[in-house]
Order: C-alpha cells, then structure tokens, then sequence
C-alpha cells in the first residue's frame, strides 16, 4: 500500500491505479485501470486459500521451496486479470511444452495423487517464461 499522495503504478504496464469503490474489472478506463494484489506464488499451491478459508489442499510446492513465498505486487485490472490469468498459448508452444514435459520425465500416463510432477511442469513453464523474457530483453537491448 502506497501513502496517502503517492501515486501507485501498476508493475508491468506503469499505468496509474485507483482503488475507486465500484470500479472494479468494469469495462471503463477506471475498471480497467483498479488496482488488484497479485500473489506471485498462488497460496493454493502451498495447500492453503484464502477465498476458501476450511477448505484443505494437498500442497505442491513445501513452505519456502521458491524463497518468495507470501510475496505479491499490484496490478492494473488489465495487467492481472487479461495478461497474467489469461495467457494466450497456442496449439504449437502447448505441443513444445509437452515435448519438453515428456523429456524431463514430467508427463503423466495415469494421475495419482501424487502432485509432485504437477509441480514439475509448474516449474517448467516458470523456467521458459523467464528464459524467454531474459532472451527478449537481451535482444531489445542490442
């Protein structure tokens, strides 16, 4: 949370966010532009949530695997709901990621309980984002 005059951006796209009551996800400017707290981790991989308060989930990840735990940012509506929870992915990178899946033993013939390979593939994606971005900045940087 910002002090009371500060302005707050969002941490991608830089627009300026507003917390206006009634606002929220509404296609206008001021929807579009509210700001929402997004968990870099999602709680429910960790087995918990908070939306759902008695309601238990086998974790996939242990406390502190990923060392940013608990840790979130704000977001412009657009950023957060469109961007982040709403990847476009097509039938060609799906076929890379199952491939790439398959290689590092991740692929599941038969589901168990056993989540561990979930957690794999969670990873994986992790890992090719963040190559892929490394890349792109690298290359935009000359």
């Amino acid at each position: 949370m910002t002090k009371k005059n500060e302005r707050e951006l969002c941490a991608i796209c830089g627009c300026l966010l507003n917390r206006k009551k009634g606002v929220y996800a509404k296609p206008t400017v001021e929807g579009r532009s509210h700001a929402t707290k997004h968990h870099c981790i999602a709680e429910r991989f960790f087995g918990r949530s908070r939306n759902k308060k008695h309601t238990a989930r086998p974790p996939i990840f242990k406390p502190g695997e990923w060392k940013h735990e608990g840790e979130a940012v704000v977001l412009c509506y657009d950023c957060h709901e469109e961007l982040l929870h709403n990847p476009v992915l097509l039938p060609e990178e799906l076929d890379m990621l199952a491939k790439l899946a398959s290689m590092r033993g991740l692929s599941e013939d038969n589901r168990t309980d056993d989540r561990t390979k979930l957690g794999g593939r969670i990873k994986l994606l992790h890992e090719a984002v963040h190559l892929g971005l490394e890349s792109l900045l690298r290359s935009e940087r000359g």
